[in-house]
């Protein structure tokens, strides 16, 4: 079968370079645009890969099989969801609890999905939903970092940056997280792995705090989150979520209120 060529005409400098193609194949520019995303949270996924090969350890931990671990890691693709669930399941919590106390834990993706509605707006119901899946926390804060200022939304340069990001965070988590279900039974528990990954992931937020309105909305989440502690089914982190959301933007209003003046 004689397969057709696509040439793609990209303008550089003052000359032009062809660039062929198969058909059906993004091109230089989309691939360029997707390279760029993973380039940009690459340094993030160290801290998401040990997130995910700690999740790993603690469902073998809990007492699911490697296949059960597994498929949980690849359906649900949500640590805290899934660290939040394990303890429900092990008890005989009924499953619609289980569920609602996922969808609590991860509540803050509604407040994502809807900053970043207007970057996918002209996609198709299913494409959306398949982009709300991969999508991350530091996936989030890299794309709105890169795009929120953006006068245009919804441009393709955008969507192929955000499949880079989320194509690699993706990778990032599931690897280390099927090493931890298999490795799981090996580690001891004085590694505490778990605070090994927490202070990956503050080195890797805290230099994206840059701003006054997010120095706030971070400094409410943790005396929040801190203080919430003891509440059931962790909603205390969904207060801290909600409580930043409404800090920072008050913030960030209060500070265009006096440059405005």
């Amino acid at each position: 079968m004689v397969c057709r060529l696509r040439i793609a005409r990209l303008k550089q400098g003052s000359g032009e370079v062809f660039v062929k193609n198969w058909p059906g194949l993004p091109g230089l520019q989309e691939r360029q645009w997707f390279a760029d995303g993973a380039k940009a949270i690459a340094p993030a996924t160290v801290a998401v890969g040990l997130w995910g090969f700690v999740t790993g350890v603690a469902m073998v931990k809990a007492g699911l099989t490697q296949y059960e671990a597994i498929v949980m890691s690849l359906v649900v693709y949500a640590g805290s969801a899934q660290l939040t669930a394990l303890p429900l399941i092990m008890s005989g919590t009924p499953v619609w609890l289980i569920f609602l106390a996922g969808m609590m834990v991860n509540i803050r993706f509604v407040i994502f999905g809807a900053a970043m509605f207007p970057y996918f707006r002209s996609l198709s119901w299913p494409r959306r939903l398949w982009a709300g899946f991969f999508n991350g926390d530091l996936v989030f804060v890299i794309f709105m970092k890169r795009f929120g200022d953006d006068p245009v939304k919804g441009s393709s340069e955008q969507r192929w940056f955000y499949g880079g990001a989320a194509a690699t965070t993706w990778f990032g988590w599931q690897l280390p997280s099927i090493a931890g279900i298999f490795l799981g039974a090996t580690v001891p528990e004085s590694w505490s792995l778990d605070f090994a990954a927490t202070l990956a992931l503050l080195a890797i937020v805290v230099p994206l705090v840059t701003t006054r309105p997010m120095v706030i909305a971070v400094t409410v989440a943790s005396v929040v989150a801190w203080f919430g502690q003891l509440l059931p089914l962790r909603l205390g982190l969904v207060a801290a979520v909600l409580a930043a959301v409404a800090a920072g933007v008050m913030a960030e209003q209060y500070g265009t209120r006096r440059k405005s003046r």
